[in-house]
C-alpha cells in the first residue's frame, strides 16, 4: 500500500461516516478512527514501506495549502501587546456563535466571561464541540462571523483579563 492509497483510504473513511476502520495486510496494520478526528497508524516491520514513510500520511489526514494571514489575525497579534488575551480555535471546523439558529449568541462584545464559560461551538466531522473560555474577563472583540470555517489556532475572540 503506497502513500496515495493511504490518503485515499482516509478520505473514503471520512466521507463514509464510519467511526473506525481497521486494515491489515502484508506486514501493515492501519486503524482509522473518524469520530474523534484522530487517526492512528501502527505499522509493523515492512521491507517495502518503512514506518517513517507511513506515519506522516496518517498523522495529517487533512492536507491543506498554507492559509494566508488575514487582517483579523494581524489585529490579534497587534492587540497581544496591549495585554489582551486571544481565545483561539483548538480544532478545524465550522464556528457557530449560537447554540441553535433561534437562540441568542453565547457572548457579545462587552460581555463578561468566566473561565470555563462556553463562548462558541465548533462543528468538526458532524460533532459539535463546545469551546470554553480559558480566561475570565471582558469580551473586547469578536474576530469571526457565525457559521464560518475556522482553522486550528485561528484567533476567535479578544478578552481583557479581569
Amino acid at each position: 500500500m503506497d502513500l496515495k492509497e493511504i490518503q485515499n483510504l482516509i478520505k473514503f473513511v471520512a466521507k463514509s461516516g464510519a467511526s473506525e476502520v481497521k486494515l491489515e495486510m502484508e506486514g501493515l496494520k492501519l486503524t482509522v478512527k473518524t469520530g474523534s478526528g484522530y487517526v492512528d497508524s501502527n505499522a509493523m516491520q515492512s521491507m517495502i514501506y518503512p514506518q517513517a514513510m507511513i506515519q506522516p500520511a496518517a498523522a495529517h489526514p487533512h492536507i491543506s495549502a498554507p492559509v494566508a494571514e488575514t487582517t483579523t489575525q494581524k489585529e490579534a497579534e497587534n492587540n497581544e501587546s496591549t495585554n489582551l488575551v486571544t481565545i483561539t480555535s483548538p480544532i478545524i471546523g465550522t464556528l457557530y456563535r449560537k447554540p441553535a439558529p433561534d437562540k441568542p449568541n453565547f457572548i457579545e462584545v462587552g460581555d463578561m466571561v468566566q473561565k470555563g464559560k462556553v463562548v462558541c461551538i465548533i462543528e468538526a466531522m458532524k460533532l459539535f464541540n463546545e469551546i470554553e473560555s480559558e480566561v475570565s474577563g471582558k469580551i473586547v472583540k469578536v474576530l469571526v462571523d457565525d457559521a464560518t470555517p475556522v482553522e486550528f489556532g485561528q484567533p476567535l475572540f479578544l478578552v481583557e483579563p479581569a
